[in-house]
Formats: C-alpha cells, sequence, structure tokens
C-alpha cells in the first residue's frame, strides 16, 4: 500500500490479554500520506463490500484514522499511525514530556506517550526497512524521565479533589465525579510509570494499576468503589472525597518508594 512502512498487530490480541470476541487490532504506520484510495479498495476486497476507511485525521487529532472490517466474521480494525510523528513523541518521552489531548472515545484524554507504549507492545507483522522493528526495541526501555514526569503529575490529583469538594458542596455529584475519574485516571499513570509499564488507554487501567507490584492493597476494589457510589447528598460525596484523597495519599508513598 503506498505509503504504508509497517503494519503492526496491537491491542489485548498483541498482549495475550484478548476473549474470544476481542477485535483484531493493526497499526498501520505510514509515512507522509497513506493510499486511502488503494486501502478502501483492498478493504473491498477483503470484505466483499464498500467500507469507510478515512483519510488520515478521520477519526479525530490522536487517534488519527482508519477503518473498521468485518473479515471472515471477525472484526479488524484499520488504525493510522503517522511514524514520523511516533518517533517525535517518544523523543519526547526520552526528554521527560507528555501531552494530553482531547480525542473522542478518551474520556481521560489521549495521553501521548500511548504512542511509544503501543509500539513497544506490538507484535511486528511485516517491517521491510525494519524502522518499527527498531524503534520496538528502544521503546522496551521505560524512560527515567517520563517515569519522573508522570509521578510529579499526582499534583493534579489534589487539584481534582480540591474540585471535587465544590461537587460536594453544591451537591453536584455528576461533576464530583468527573473530578474523581480524573484523579483516578492520573493515578493510575503514576502507578505504570513507578513501575515502568506502558499505560495505553483507560480501558482497564484500574484493573491493570493494581496488578503492578507497587499498587496500594485493594487498589482495583477501592478505585471502583469510589466511580461506582459517589453519593447523592454533600455528606455522602463528602465521604467519598475522603476515601479517595486516602487512596491517593497511598498512592503517593508507593510512587515515591
Amino acid at each position: 500500500m503506498p505509503g504504508v512502512v509497517a503494519v503492526a498487530l496491537g491491542g489485548s490480541r498483541a498482549r495475550g490479554t484478548h476473549r474470544p470476541d476481542s477485535d483484531i487490532d493493526l497499526g498501520l504506520y505510514y509515512r507522509g500520506r497513506p493510499g486511502v484510495a488503494e486501502l478502501r479498495a483492498l478493504a473491498r476486497e477483503l470484505t466483499g463490500e464498500d467500507t469507510a476507511v478515512t483519510e488520515p485525521g478521520g477519526w479525530g487529532p490522536w487517534v488519527d484514522g482508519g477503518g473498521w472490517l468485518t473479515v471472515g466474521g471477525r472484526r479488524v480494525d484499520w488504525i493510522y499511525r503517522d511514524l514520523d510523528r511516533v518517533h517525535r513523541i517518544w523523543r519526547d518521552c526520552q526528554a521527560g514530556h507528555y501531552e494530553i489531548g482531547a480525542q473522542p472515545g478518551h474520556p481521560l484524554g489521549f495521553y501521548s506517550h500511548a504512542y511509544a507504549g503501543e509500539v513497544a507492545l506490538c507484535q511486528v507483522l511485516d517491517d521491510p526497512s525494519g524502522e518499527l522493528t527498531a524503534l520496538r526495541e528502544r521503546t522496551a526501555h521505560y524512560p527515567p524521565a517520563l517515569r519522573e514526569a508522570l509521578v510529579a503529575g499526582l499534583w493534579e490529583c489534589d487539584f481534582a479533589l480540591t474540585t471535587a469538594r465544590y461537587g460536594a458542596a453544591g451537591n453536584d455529584p455528576a461533576y464530583a465525579a468527573g473530578a474523581l475519574f480524573r484523579a483516578i485516571g492520573v493515578a493510575c499513570h503514576a502507578l505504570h510509570a513507578a513501575d515502568g509499564a506502558w499505560l495505553i488507554n483507560e480501558k482497564g487501567m484500574v484493573a491493570s494499576a493494581a496488578r503492578l507490584p507497587s499498587a496500594p492493597e485493594g487498589f482495583r476494589e477501592r478505585a471502583q468503589a469510589l466511580l461506582a457510589a459517589v453519593g447523592t447528598t454533600p455528606r455522602e460525596i463528602g465521604r467519598t472525597i475522603d476515601a479517595a484523597s486516602g487512596l491517593i495519599a497511598e498512592v503517593r508513598t508507593a510512587c515515591a518508594g
């Protein structure tokens, strides 16, 4: 395909955590611009019908674009990744820099270092130049500067819990819930960074964090309980925020260790 440099298997199937009905995620790493017309023709050949294959950026600024296919009864997702942009993000990671972008499908926001994590966790399927394989070998080593930056980002948890208390005072559980979700998400990223583990998506982030060596005891059950029952009165919401504060304090201690 014109513009496509390498293809990789990603998602749960690459990590061996998939279910029988899990999608097959294929990362299409391109340079310049992928041959969209050619990809659409290939999609039709594989599926026997016209399939929506987007232009770059068709799915938003970070997920980029691709296509949703059904091949032989299985869901197959093509997901574009601009390889030059991935290289730039990897350099940022090594320097301890990351961005958080608004992106449909990512309620926590899209963390830019996910690009590097995707490469580290993928299975390279086709890479004639060897470029993606070489990058995968480098991303296997979690950058110390990124670890420091994400752990330092725990300050936002305190800020989120402070704003959650405005939700409690105003009897606004929806606002409080949003702030609590933010605090838990930031904590999950910090825990992964502290243990040198890539976190590439907020789906399953709490369960993933709970499996880490540094995770506070009962992290999964406690974090999910906070978000499952924020409360309906100022007093109930306040108790939830107090419990969240205690959990975040343990996360901070774990990350410092």
